[in-house]
């Protein structure tokens, strides 16, 4: 699988889960797996998984997300293999048929939808038998974490004491707990599999820090208990139950 934005710094524990489920997928008989990106972007994870040989749907309904992402397929030389679908996440039922994709993505999702129980819900539905939902949230207590490092100590506390894990200024509406985000998964009638942590560190470290340090690191700390507990992202791993 072409690395490009899929190999940013810190997301490598991610890239490798999830060209795992590409090949396990492929050791299923399917040549061409469907993967479902539902508020994929401007393509950085969709674009390479179409250069992987993966048939791509994008849900998304941002016109400027999607100009980017068609440019972007367009110079990789995959634009056939990637079906643009400008639309809300809670459409999802309606253009994807139910059972039909192998992974399916919601990455950097939850934490801005109105409804993230009709959501996953829907990204259930989605998913084929023997198929995996990846989804990657805001990590609530990295948030809480990062503020009380930089003085803002009271901010912090309300972040901690908050139900959603937001305070007044936010840009998104929710930040999720490992455990929160269990049992939003499990509520959708799915069993969570893996759950780690990604951009333990990334945030945090000085630039001059060599990519294949961090990236060592990243990789033993995902899994770590208490380090992916402050990860700056939580990354879960489920299937239908």
């Amino acid at each position: 699988m072409k690395t490009e934005t899929v190999a940013a710094r810190g997301s490598g524990a991610v890239r490798r889960v999830l060209e795992a489920e590409i090949e396990a997928v492929r050791a299923r008989g399917a040549e061409h797996p469907h993967v479902v990106d539902v508020g994929g972007g401007s393509g950085g994870w969709a674009v390479p998984f179409a250069a992987a040989g993966c048939r791509v749907t994008v849900v998304e309904p941002s016109p400027n997300a999607l100009a980017t992402l068609q440019r972007r397929a367009g110079e990789e030389g995959v634009s056939e293999l990637i079906t643009v679908i400008a639309d809300d996440a809670d459409a999802l039922g309606r253009h994807v048929e139910a059972g039909s994709a192998d992974l399916v993505l919601a990455h950097g999702l939850l934490e801005i939808v109105d409804d993230p129980a009709a959501v996953l819900s829907a990204l259930a539905t989605a998913v084929a038998p023997g198929g995996a939902v990846s989804v990657l949230v805001a990590n609530r207590h990295a948030a809480v974490f990062h503020r009380a490092l930089a003085g803002r100590v009271d901010e912090a506390r309300q972040l901690l004491e908050s139900a959603d894990g937001v305070v007044a200024g936010d840009t998104v509406l929710r930040r999720y707990s490992a455990a929160g985000l269990r049992a939003g998964l499990e509520a959708a009638g799915l069993e969570v599999t893996l759950l780690q942590g990604d951009r333990v560190i990334a945030d945090l470290v000085n630039r001059d820090v060599r990519d294949d340090e961090l990236a060592a690191f990243e990789r033993v700390a995902a899994g770590t208990p208490v380090l992916r507990d402050i990860a700056g992202r939580l990354h879960a791993v489920a299937r239908p139950a």
